[in-house]
Parts: C-alpha cells; sequence; structure tokens
C-alpha cells in the first residue's frame, strides 16, 4: 500500500526533518509540502493525500482552521507537528490519530507511523484505544535543562549561557541570537529552540520573535489591536494577538 502524504509547516527546516525521516519509509509517499494553511488547502483538494502532518501555529490559517475546512469533505488521517503541548485536547476533538511534540526523537516517530499505519488498516471502532494511547505518550520524555546554546562560528565555538539571552528573532532557516551588544546566528528553527528554552522565562511574542521576559520593561497596546513591547536595552518588538495569551500565561497577569 502507497501511502500519500502531505507536509504542512511553515518552518523550513521542520519540513526538511519530516521529509528526510519519510525517505526510509517504503510505503509513505509524500505528495507535496506546504507552508501555510492558506496552501495547504487547496493542495488537499487537489492530491487528496491519505496522511497529513501539520503544523498549528500556521499563517494564514491555523491547523485547526485547515482541518475545519477539510472536515466538509473527506478528511485525511492527521498528525499534530507541533511545540505547543496546550493544543491537545483541541486535536483529541478533531480526531488527530497523533500528536508529536517538538523536538521528538526518530524513535517517537516511528511510533506514530505505526498508530498511522494501524488507522489506515482498522475499522473506525478502533479509534480510542488508540487516542487513549496517544494521550500516554503526551507526557513529556525526561530532558536536561538547556542552560547553553552552542553556537558555531568558522573555526570557533561559542557556549551562549540562557541566561544572558535577550531574545530571538527568526531567520529563514536559522534563528538569530540577541545577546546584549553582540548577535549569533544559531541553525535551528524558532519552535525547536523554544521547546529548548525555559517556558517560564521565554515567550513567543511574534510569528518571528520569542523574547526573555525579564527584559520586558513596558507594554502599550497599537492602534491595529497588537501590542509594543520595549526591552531593557530600547529594542521595540511587537506583541501580535496570536501569541497575547501565551505571553500573560507567562508574566502571570492579563494584559
Amino acid at each position: 500500500m502507497s501511502i500519500r502524504t502531505l507536509i504542512v509547516d511553515d518552518e523550513p527546516l521542520a519540513r526538511e526533518r519530516l521529509r528526510m525521516l519519510l525517505a526510509s519509509e517504503t510505503d509513505l509517499h509524500p505528495v507535496a509540502e506546504c507552508g501555510d494553511g492558506q496552501e495547504a488547502l487547496e493542495v488537499l483538494a487537489r492530491e487528496r493525500p491519505a496522511l497529513l502532518f501539520l503544523d498549528v501555529e500556521m499563517p494564514e490559517r491555523d491547523g485547526f482552521g485547515v482541518l475545519a475546512e477539510v472536515g466538509q469533505g473527506t478528511p485525511p488521517v492527521v498528525v499534530f507537528v507541533t511545540a505547543w503541548p496546550q493544543h491537545a485536547l483541541r486535536a483529541f476533538d478533531a480526531a488527530a490519530v497523533d500528536y508529536l511534540l517538538k523536538p521528538f526523537t526518530v524513535e517517537r516517530f516511528r511510533r506514530t507511523l505505526t498508530r498511522v499505519r494501524e488507522r489506515l488498516a482498522a475499522p473506525p471502532g478502533d479509534l480510542r484505544q488508540q487516542l487513549q494511547r496517544m494521550f500516554q505518550e503526551l507526557r513529556p520524555e525526561p530532558t536536561p535543562p538547556t542552560e547553553r546554546l552552542v553556537v558555531k562560528t568558522g573555526t570557533r565555538t561559542l557556549l551562549v549561557a540562557v541566561d544572558d539571552l535577550d531574545w530571538v528573532e527568526s531567520a529563514g532557516n536559522y534563528v538569530t541570537l540577541h545577546v546584549g551588544a553582540e548577535t549569533h546566528l544559531l541553525r535551528e528553527t524558532m519552535a525547536e529552540l523554544e521547546g529548548r528554552l525555559p517556558s517560564r522565562r521565554f515567550a513567543r511574542v511574534h510569528r518571528s520573535a520569542l523574547v526573555n521576559v525579564d527584559r520586558i520593561v513596558s507594554l502599550s497596546p497599537t492602534l491595529s489591536g497588537d501590542h509594543r513591547l520595549v526591552l531593557r536595552d530600547g529594542q521595540e518588538l511587537t506583541l501580535s494577538r496570536t501569541y497575547r495569551a501565551r505571553l500573560e500565561q507567562v508574566l502571570g497577569h492579563p494584559l
């Protein structure tokens, strides 16, 4: 059986990793990749894949918005791939077969593929049992806390203490670490780095910006409904409405 597969994620590195992992699976056939929700809807209608790897937070339309549209037709088997554990209950409601938390291991990915194959081969009545196993897997795997980041620059390797990070900026397939007056380029997606940083101290404030909340000195609303953040060094960032609730959670206070 050839399983037609679609990858939807707004981060090129995340798509690349999924593509590499799928390359060794002889029964999985990637038909396309998409970087936003609207493009995904167009490809889903055209290609009708049996399996969908779907990011949650994306431009144009998020993953759940995509599923709401697809649900009007014949939906594929869905695996959410995200750095956000708080969307798991919504994934359950959307009948996703699995929920992969970034960063995930190869072994964890293989368990996901086992579930996908079981779902495609099993009658609909087995859904509850499969979802129970999914939630057991949502228990976080023990990982050591990240205290420093390793940055390679030419022949040098720098160690950047997480405590020294002011904010992080997305830069294509890289992120730019802003540390005082210095900047360092790190080959890692924003979502993967966010998953490694202490969640009580770092919060995404925009699709392209992650901030150390200890560096924020003021917030003020804008006419567009966003907020303007000012950091200790005078750097101004935008808090978009999409990420407002997340920052409120870290701050422990509504804006």
